[in-house]
């Protein structure tokens, strides 16, 4: 009975792929020798649609919760098994299955090492950057987690979308806006003067002006991490054009809100000894 059920799950999820195998290769493809195989085989077939209609609506988040201790018990050497099944949840029609995959991607990617993690799990992070909010914030907690594990060439490229990050669904979600902030000022050893100043320089900014004050304390912290990291580069520059925008944007501002935001930001430079107190005068 057990042969005839196993045989029946196989035929179920090949029918599920769009794979070119036929099913016998497609069953190969599936064959371990960490645990026991039928164990396995029933936890790949909870992403079986029929399923979640007949058992239970909630099993594919109940598989998505758990595929990053599979995939750890398994070994990077048996992702293969497990390949097919990540791509079916990714792209669930149920946001809370995406939004699980989401807050475990970095974890996964510790696991499956840098080759794997760029072929098969950046383009299932670069959908999520696109998705719902509530998918969103998941890469969004773990971004420098993630990125610290790419390649340099690769991690640039998310530059360009860091800017995405201050565009909600709903404005009034600042909790979004400051995670941002606290995830930049990890992202700030990762990346050279240059790529700061050009690019996270201007969302710095931007979250500073922030109609929220939760937000724009953890911003006037991560413009004076900024200052201090582009002290420490070796072109000299970039600080001191930092420093004279500062004075532009914010202490000649005509508000009062942005006089008081340079103000704090002096003082958060000074406390953390960002920079020599005779350049700081």
């Amino acid at each position: 009975n057990m042969d005839s059920t196993l045989h029946y799950i196989h035929n179920d999820s090949d029918l599920s792929t769009n794979s070119s195998f036929s099913p016998e290769e497609e069953r190969k493809s599936k064959v371990q020798d960490v645990v026991p195989q039928a164990l396995l085989d029933q936890y790949l077939s909870m992403t079986d649609p029929s399923r979640a209609q007949t058992v239970d609506t909630e099993i594919a988040k109940h598989c998505a919760y758990s595929l990053p201790g599979v995939a750890l018990t398994l070994g990077r050497q048996n992702w293969h098994c497990l390949k097919d099944t990540y791509e079916t949840l990714a792209s669930d029609m149920q946001w809370k299955v995406r939004r699980t995959l989401a807050f475990s991607i970095h974890e996964l990617a510790v696991i499956l090492g840098d080759q794997l993690t760029a072929g098969d799990l950046v383009p299932v992070f670069n959908g999520f950057l696109k998705d719902l909010d509530e998918v969103r914030i998941g890469v969004l907690k773990h971004l420098h987690d993630f990125l610290k594990l790419l390649h340099l060439d690769k991690r640039r490229e998310y530059l360009y979308q860091l800017q995405e990050f201050l565009v909600t669904d709903n404005s009034r979600n600042w909790r979004f806006r400051a995670e941002l902030a606290e995830q930049l000022i990890l992202l700030l050893d990762l990346y050279s003067a240059r790529d700061i100043y050009d690019y996270l320089r201007p969302i710095a900014f931007s979250l500073c002006a922030d109609k929220v004050s939760s937000v724009r304390w953890i911003s006037y912290k991560l413009v004076s991490e900024m200052v201090k990291k582009l002290h420490m580069a070796s072109t000299s520059t970039f600080v001191v054009d930092l420093m004279n925008e500062l004075v532009e944007k914010f202490c000649r501002c005509h508000k009062w809100s942005g006089r008081q935001t340079f103000v704090f930001i002096c003082q958060t430079i000074s406390e953390d000894d960002c920079l020599p107190m005779d350049q700081f005068a």
